[in-house]
């Protein structure tokens, strides 16, 4: 088979490699469809990943397919059957998962290797996190369950039902993740102000339902005028970084209004720190949150969403490469040129 191997820093091999062969309880996934992420880059550049993978490699970890052979014991899915397995599986021993906090299993076992023609998905996650594909979803689309699915995961983590219904919402950043979360919020009726840098992806927001934009400086310092685009000018109920920029954070926490909530949703680099208004935080009884990956129940409820005619999710799919085209799409994500990429066997199939 044909797979993307990752080497180390920027270095991508197009590699022949045997077709797996599934042991009792594991499934082998034809790849229909895989979408590339802010994640990916990530990994593209520094050549690894400190929880998910360390090169050498196969990665890639948004994916759809087919079942293409299942080994002893599976009887969940038959050969042919369209899926979507999520890149995370929990062991629902520990105490995280005990309290319904998978995605902080202390056994997260990661699933990566969807640039590739065919990956061999284990059994715990064949048990726990493979689900049917719903007749009518493309492929494509489908493959965006697992993003999606970390965005509910976020919007859930945000307590709105404590605003009630109609919440003014900043959000920062127009990435992938970004744009997700102001289709989710918006479609639930939500009044979501996006913020970005770039004009382009601020567009995309407004077809995804955005209220208002406001176009602002790289590197931070932009609260007050996030907090001014607010409708009464005192701040947003909730503001969720999607960037993972500490300066970025800490505009998210300085754009509220007292009682508000800041979701630090985008990853820092570790060891980063930011500044806090210690009596901002203390005499406005901020929530100041962090959120992280997903969890079982927020892939299905994903799927489902991504299934309905509510969501429009396909104008974040930039275009086509094949397998051989990975280097390139993860590039042209490094210019700013395309917001998701969808990975097939061949472009266009």
């Amino acid at each position: 088979m044909q797979a993307a191997v990752l080497l180390g820093p920027e270095r991508i091999e197009i590699q022949e490699l045997p077709v797996p062969r599934p042991g009792p309880g594991e499934i082998l996934l034809s790849v229909e469809a895989a979408t590339t992420c802010g994640t990916d880059v990530k990994v593209y550049r520094l050549g690894g990943h400190p929880r998910m993978l360390r090169a050498p490699a196969l990665f890639g970890h948004e994916m759809a397919g087919r079942v293409a052979a299942a080994g002893a014991g599976v009887t969940e899915f038959a050969l042919g059957d369209p899926v979507v397995v999520a890149n995370s599986a929990p062991c629902l021993a520990c105490g995280p998962c005990k309290m319904g906090r998978e995605n902080l299993c202390e056994d997260l076992q990661y699933l990566n290797g969807a640039f590739a023609e065919f990956l061999l998905v284990p059994e715990r996650f064949v048990r726990l996190n493979t689900h049917p594909i719903p007749n009518g979803l493309s492929f494509a689309r489908a493959a965006l369950t697992e993003p999606l699915g970390c965005v509910l995961h976020g919007i859930d983590a945000c307590d709105l039902q404590r605003y009630g219904q109609g919440v003014e919402i900043l959000v920062f950043g127009a990435g992938p993740i970004g744009l997700l979360f102001t289709a989710a919020l918006a479609a639930d009726g939500h009044r979501v102000i996006l913020a970005d840098p770039n004009p382009g992806r601020l567009e995309t927001g407004k077809a995804l339902g955005a209220a208002d934009t406001i176009e602002i400086a790289r590197g931070g310092g932009q609260a007050d005028a996030a907090r001014a685009r607010t409708e009464d000018g005192k701040g947003a109920w909730v503001a969720i970084d999607a960037t993972g920029v500490p300066e970025v954070w800490s505009d998210a926490i300085a754009s509220l209004r007292p009682g508000g909530l800041a979701n630090l949703f985008g990853g820092c680099a570790p060891g980063a720190t930011i500044l806090l208004d210690a009596a901002l935080v203390h005499y406005g009884e901020l929530t100041i949150k962090g959120a992280y990956h997903h969890r079982p129940d927020s892939i299905r409820k994903a799927l489902k969403l991504l299934s309905g005619p509510g969501l429009e999710a396909d104008l974040l799919l930039s275009g086509e490469k094949p397998i051989e085209g990975v280097e390139e799409a993860l590039r042209s994500m490094m210019r700013k040129e395309a917001l998701k990429v969808v990975i097939r066997k061949q472009a266009g199939g």
